[in-house]
């Protein structure tokens, strides 16, 4: 192989005139590989380039799907001078093959390619077979058994990783031709395995149903890619079901109406409606899709993705079984169990906290909601108190592990996630509490569960016995849940479940305006801000440079100093978008460097991971047990085998290259991702940046996560437009006509 083109211009001329070229060469060391974007920094040897050439080392970087030492790379690009890395070669177009000579063979099969193949034995194989070394490896692999001191099972562990790495490369290729990244695909030919391109090819829009981070952008331009026609039934299809989830994903929706659908569909894609509504009658008939015509409505049909459809059906059915359903204990005798309980406890309840206690303890389901301060906890305490009284077996829970984490403290009582509640079953991919198989207690209380989506509340109720009582409790003026649906509002809103709204504060002290201001907002009126010592700050701050300057001040050296907290533990930034200066993005990059500046890491994509580093899970894992929202540190970080792990509540979980995006910082985290969690501190940003989130129920829910200190920074006009912006956006939904029997 020739390291430079007979008649190529001198290296330095080339970098002077930017004209493109061609190198080749033999690679030395993989210095840097981004298994996200491809993007790779390769020093290469050229033994075999001619005159002054010869011999030479040069850095190319471009790139590739992957590169291992000693593969033979020809690249195609142009020289540039580089202000910190000086000259190397720019490459449009990296590409590698196995390597041809021994010294080369010998250093790829060592370089990590193939797992527990190191110099000693790599240079056992080739000192066998020479230059038939990798033909023997793709071909007649039985003849191993030829390398001297090599035993069956070493053999066999050689010949699955060569095939492994066959097939792997093949479909990286693929990947790379059709704009794939490296981790997309990695995650492709894990979850099809060796068919993955046959798959692709079939039927691209299948990655967005089953590849977790594939979305149906993504998907489109492959199927395009692969020649499948604009306006094929195939594509149609994939945008009916894309629209239906859009509008699910983006706000909540658990149908959309038909014309609506149509129209949508018709603007994502260019694909005339006639076909849509054609591509929609297939998707009915297959079951992939659900209409429905409400009880006497006219007009367009409702269209429901399955999953939800099915969902809200699920969710109504318990919630009316539960409902209509004989005690499976002999009822409390409220109001002897509130004097009981006001005896014990030393005080008397107001006159709503008594009728929601009073409700709650009288009827098998029950709501009880409110903003903060308003007694809630005492409520849950003295159900607890009562029940455990009468020796009931009583289950306390929440959405995330950080608000059930919060009620265990304020009530005394153990309290889990919903999802270890149900305890999830990877053998079957559901959970192991359902319908068949109830959880066994007598009573089921359930905190923050303005945050259950309708997915979850369709497995949480199915998982309840029919004879045990259920109390909700949660804040319907926060946001709504992330997922589909309005659970904890619709129920309410049936009327067929009795609920009671707490509304006056109880939890405040002289000094304490944290409460006070969050029930300004939800009223539409301006905070309230005091100098001197307090609980709620306000800092005014119209340039975004100066207001990340003093973000980062406050949290590593202000607030610790003053209040005795810990900045990594103790203090979260909110914001309400993750681009912009002032987004979850930059706030975690430039926190990062002012916390925790050094120690071993991981790079993914943009992000690096350090060890140290608080990082949040951004989906339901549940074969980790991990689960969205759930918040974490970096234990260690192995940069060689791109792997971190990572402890939740004392619990290491290891995640492996492909798995990284599964994770982001999280010293800022967005305000609709920090529901269900308190913390003793909170930054808030709202500045004019933020302009098309601000309303009023992001800034109340902003402020109920501080739990000792609100610290407010940002334009005093962004504050004032949160607070009266109060949009009233109802999410399509039929829960509760369901519930009410309709």
């Amino acid at each position: 192989m020739s390291g430079a083109r007979k008649g190529a211009p001198d290296p330095k001329d080339a970098e002077e005139a930017g004209a493109t070229t061609v190198e080749e060469g033999v690679i030395k060391s993989v210095v840097f590989h981004n298994d996200a974007t491809g993007y790779t920094v390769l020093h290469v040897e050229q033994p075999n380039a001619i005159g002054p050439a010869r011999g030479r080392e040069i850095t190319i970087v471009g790139k590739a799907h992957t590169a291992w030492e000693g593969e033979e790379v020809r690249a195609v690009g142009a020289w540039i001078s580089d202000k910190v890395h000086g000259r190397q070669f720019k490459a449009e177009s990296i590409t590698c093959v196995a390597p041809r000579s021994l010294s080369g063979i010998e250093r790829y099969l060592a370089s990590g390619l193939i797992k527990g193949v190191g110099k000693v034995l790599a240079k056992r194989i080739v000192d066998t077979f020479g230059e038939a070394t990798l033909d023997v490896l793709s071909r007649q692999s039985a003849r191993l058994s030829e390398v001297p001191k090599l035993g069956r099972a070493k053999i066999a562990q050689i010949r699955e990783a060569w095939r492994s790495n066959e097939t792997l490369r093949d479909n990286m290729i693929f990947g790379q031709t059709y704009g794939i990244s490296i981790t997309k695909m990695t995650k492709i030919v894990k979850r099809y395995g060796p068919d993955a391109i046959a798959i692709i090819k079939n039927d691209p829009y299948q990655l967005c149903r089953d590849i977790w981070g594939i979305g149906f952008a993504t998907a489109d331009k492959i199927a395009l890619s692969v020649g499948i026609p604009r306006d094929s039934p195939l594509r149609a299809r994939a945008t009916i079901s894309y629209a239906l989830e859009k509008e699910a994903e983006d706000d909540g929706h658990c149908w959309t109406s038909e014309n609506d659908l149509l129209l949508h569909a018709n603007e994502l894609t260019g694909i005339p409606v006639e076909t849509l509504g054609l591509a929609l009658e297939e998707e009915i008939s297959e079951g992939r899709v659900v209409a429905e015509r409400a009880d006497g409505e006219a007009g367009p049909r409702r269209i429901f993705l399955r999953s939800l459809y099915w969902s809200e059906r699920e969710t109504a059915r318990h919630v009316n079984r539960i409902l209509g359903s004989p005690w499976a204990f002999r009822p409390v005798d409220a109001a002897k169990a509130i004097r009981w309980w006001e005896a014990r406890a030393g005080f008397t309840l107001a006159n709503r906290q008594s009728v929601a206690l009073e409700r709650s303890l009288g009827s098998k389901f029950s709501i009880i909601t409110g903003g903060p301060g308003v007694g809630k906890t005492t409520i849950i305490r003295a159900l607890v108190e009562i029940y455990a009284a009468r020796k009931l077996r009583v289950v306390l829970s929440a959405p995330t592990g950080r608000a059930a984490k919060r009620m265990a403290e304020s009530v005394g009582a153990p309290a889990q996630t919903i999802h270890r509640l149900l305890k999830w079953n990877p053998a079957t991919n559901s959970f192991s509490y359902d319908e068949e198989n109830r959880y066994e207690a007598d009573v089921f209380i359930f905190d923050e569960t303005s945050m259950v989506d309708v997915k979850l509340a369709a497995d949480l109720f199915a998982a309840i016995p029919s004879g045990a009582a259920v109390v909700l409790v949660g804040d319907t003026d926060q946001l709504p849940s992330v997922g589909a649906g309005n659970v904890l509002g619709d129920l309410i809103a049936s009327g067929a479940v009795p609920s009671t709204r707490l509304d006056d504060i109880f939890r405040q002290d002289r000094s304490g305006l944290i409460v006070a201001n969050a029930h300004h907002v939800n009223a539409g009126e301006p905070l309230e801000v005091r100098h001197g010592e307090s609980d709620f700050y306000f800092v005014r701050c119209e340039d975004p440079a100066t207001c990340l300057s003093r973000t980062i001040e406050f949290m590593t050296r202000r607030i610790p100093s003053k209040f005795r907290m810990n900045p990594l533990e103790d203090i979260q930034v909110l914001t309400p978008m993750r681009r912009g200066l002032l987004g979850t993005e930059n706030l975690n990059f430039e926190l990062q460097k002012a916390l925790n500046p050094s120690g071993d890491s991981v790079t993914r994509g943009g992000t690096l991971f350090r060890v140290g580093d608080r990082v949040m899970q951004l989906r339901n894992n549940y074969d980790k047990d991990v689960y969205n929202g759930d918040v974490g540190f970096v234990k260690a970080a192995d940069a060689a085998e791109r792997c971190l792990v990572v402890m939740f509540d004392g619990r290491p979980v290891r995640y492996d290259a492909g798995e990284l995006d599964e994770l982001v910082l999280a010293y800022a985290t967005t305000i609709h991702k920090s529901q269900g969690s308190e913390y003793p501190a909170v930054i808030v940003l709202m500045h004019t940046q933020h302009y098309v989130m601000l309303q009023r129920n992001l800034l109340y829910t902003a402020i109920t996560r501080g739990k000792r200190l609100v610290l407010l920074i940002g334009v005093p006009y962004a504050v004032d437009q949160a607070i009266k912006n109060n949009p009233v956006r109802e999410r399509r939904t039929s829960l509760g006509e369901r519930v009410r029997g309709r």
